[in-house]
């Protein structure tokens, strides 16, 4: 059965562009790093980025809805998932928190929790100008995965290039209309 989802899984992330860089890849681990500039202040990347429902893919979630994600943005919080009537996953644990500057948690996503893998994903957000955030995301793996991280690196790689996107898209949308006393039934 876990060979199987992995398989799913691997299958899923071949069909995702890979739009990040690889920036090491061995048999001990590798690092995936990407940086994107966002349409909206550094407040606004923040408050987005905690909220994973607005922009993680829900294709790369065990429940298959975005819906079910949340960040406990604190030390020691929790980046999870609510597995309705079954239980929960834990993607990975937050250890630095720096509101509006970074955020980064210890985890091995999807179908590397299995394995013995350790791994940091960490995002760095940085002012462009009035408007704009810089985000920089890292995710550096190691430790040992019979499919072999060489493998593991482009596939991941196009895993996490996807949900930046999902951030930038998320964090320049405009903000919902509000409802008026006539748009109430």
């Amino acid at each position: 059965m876990f060979r199987a989802a992995i398989a799913a899984v691997l299958f899923a992330i071949v069909t995702t562009p890979a739009i990040a860089d690889v920036v090491k890849a061995e048999a001990a681990g590798f690092v995936v790093e990407k940086s994107v500039t966002i349409g909206a202040s550094p407040d606004v990347v923040w408050e987005t980025l905690r909220a994973p429902q607005r922009w993680w893919s829900k294709e790369h979630t065990w429940s298959g809805d975005s819906a079910n994600l949340y960040i406990d943005s604190q030390s020691t919080g929790c980046f999870c998932e609510k597995l309705p009537g079954r239980g929960s996953v834990q993607h990975a644990r937050l250890i630095f928190v720096d509101k509006g500057k970074m955020l980064r948690m210890e985890g091995a996503f999807g179908p590397l929790q299995g394995e013995a893998i350790v791994a940091t994903l960490t995002f760095e957000l940085s002012p462009e100008g009035d408007k704009a955030t810089k985000v920089k995301m890292t995710y550096v793996a190691g430790g040992y995965s019979p499919t072999g991280f060489e493998k593991l690196a482009p596939l991941v790689d196009g895993v996490f290039g996807t949900q930046l996107d999902g951030l930038k898209t998320a964090a320049e949308a405009p903000p919902p209309a509000p409802i008026g006393p006539d748009d109430k039934k």
